[in-house]
């Protein structure tokens, strides 16, 4: 899988584990620069990214990439494609949620829609390509609320559990994230092909 992000990685084997897909981190794996426009080309960037890299090391194997980001509705829904590097690329995760509260509640919006995007680009190691993307609505909390996740979860209330991601377990989370709703979408194409 094309990521350095560990929370990721622990969330996204959980996803893929009954379907048989068995995930891995490549040491040398080096992030391309990513585009500013679009979830699926940047998850297809960094899936080519890693493919190349692989087949430079003489490595054969499926490569799977995520491009996932926060939209929120009030904020002409930044950070967006952009998320991983609101506030800066070295700025804490603490530091940005308390940024993207303080900014929302300085836009003078009542509305606090948000909705989290996942894009998953999988290149098979013959060169196949699959794509899939998953949303899932919520709120922006007036605070932090949990203790689990990573990333904006503290702060994405999911509103038919009453509960921020940061609250949920991550089996709880797992039945109704974006990266859920990408990853089911992305085993049954491979199912539909053979793959899987």
């Amino acid at each position: 899988m094309a990521t350095r992000n560990a929370g990721k990685l622990r969330e996204m084997e959980a996803l893929f584990a009954s379907s048989g897909v068995i995930l891995a981190t490549h040491a040398g794996y080096e992030d391309p620069v990513e585009g500013d426009v679009s979830y699926a080309d940047n998850a297809a960037l960094k899936a080519h990214a890693l493919h190349g890299q692989l087949r430079r090391a003489g490595i054969a194997g499926d490569v799977l990439a995520d491009d996932s980001g926060l939209e929120v509705f009030a904020l002409d829904r930044r950070p967006g494609v952009l998320t991983a590097f609101y506030g800066g690329a070295e700025l804490p995760w603490s530091q940005r949620r308390a940024r993207l509260i303080a900014e929302l509640a300085e836009s003078g919006s009542a509305h606090r829609r948000a909705r989290f995007v996942c894009a998953l680009h999988l290149v098979s190691a013959e060169g196949r390509e699959f794509a899939t993307l998953g949303t899932v609505d919520g709120e922006i909390a007036p605070e932090e609320r949990g203790e689990l996740g990573f990333s904006f979860d503290p702060v994405f209330l999911y509103p038919p559990a009453d509960r921020t991601f940061a609250e949920m377990t991550a089996e709880e989370k797992n039945r109704v994230s974006h990266r859920a709703i990408a990853a089911a979408g992305l085993v049954a194409e491979l199912q539909r092909a053979g793959l899987v």
